[in-house]
């Protein structure tokens, strides 16, 4: 969204934390605010964090610069996995969207999580994301598994044979088919995909999460 004359507004961003807790995770300026323009994210960091970044030249050689990089969240791991109650929040919040916003591009709905739900099936909650839409298609509901603890790594499927147990085979089944311009930029990429490719990644590292939320934050075609 940063072009040369600032952010621009393509986005509106909400992050919902689960775990002790249902609620908003941004933190600083937007504790507790939902939706919030992705311009004021980028000029407004809850803090700066100082760290190091090496840097190689082009003759090899190494040095290290201190860099400040904006921090707009704490993690918190703790508590349960009450994603039922996350995704029944989700819902509500992409329902209230698309009403205000009828002719807007569909929110896409990113959920993270390193297990199974806690309080119910997801099953329920997750179709009622999915079934929300404006006048431009369906809402989209991605999900990432992360930390199973093995080498098996399973991206952008088209079906749960390869998956290992009921948990990862839910989570696939409650992700939304990737629309046609999105399989294209993973194509392009050198992903290689089959019909039915579903927005869904089985023990994501952290090279995946980043690709992950790029691909599900690229723009189609209008305004998200």
């Amino acid at each position: 969204c940063t072009k040369s004359d600032g952010i621009r507004d393509y986005y509106n961003v909400c992050v919902i934390g689960y775990g002790l807790a249902v609620e908003p995770a941004l933190s600083g300026p937007f504790s507790g605010r939902d939706f919030i323009p992705v311009s004021q994210i980028g000029s407004q960091p809850a803090r700066l964090l100082e760290r190091v970044k090496v840097v190689r030249d082009d003759k090899g050689h190494s040095k290290e610069h201190k860099v400040r990089q904006p921090v707009w969240l704490e993690p918190c791991a703790a508590g349960e996995t009450p994603m039922c109650e996350a995704l029944f929040r989700a819902a509500r919040l992409t329902r209230q969207w698309v009403v205000r916003y009828p002719h807007c591009f569909p929110p896409i709905v990113i959920n993270i999580s390193d297990g199974a739900a806690t309080d119910g099936n997801p099953m329920e909650h997750a179709y009622e994301v999915m079934m929300q839409s404006s006048r431009d298609g369906e809402v989209m509901l991605f999900n990432m598994h992360i930390g199973a603890g093995s080498a098996l790594r399973v991206e952008f499927p088209d079906n749960d044979a390869q998956l290992p147990n009921d948990e990862a085979r839910l989570l696939f089944a409650m992700s939304s088919p990737l629309p046609e311009y999105m399989t294209r930029m993973l194509q392009v990429e050198g992903t290689p995909l089959t019909a039915g490719a579903r927005g869904f990644v089985y023990n994501a590292d952290m090279l995946s999460v980043i690709r992950f939320l790029d691909i599900g934050t690229k723009p189609g075609t209008g305004l998200r």
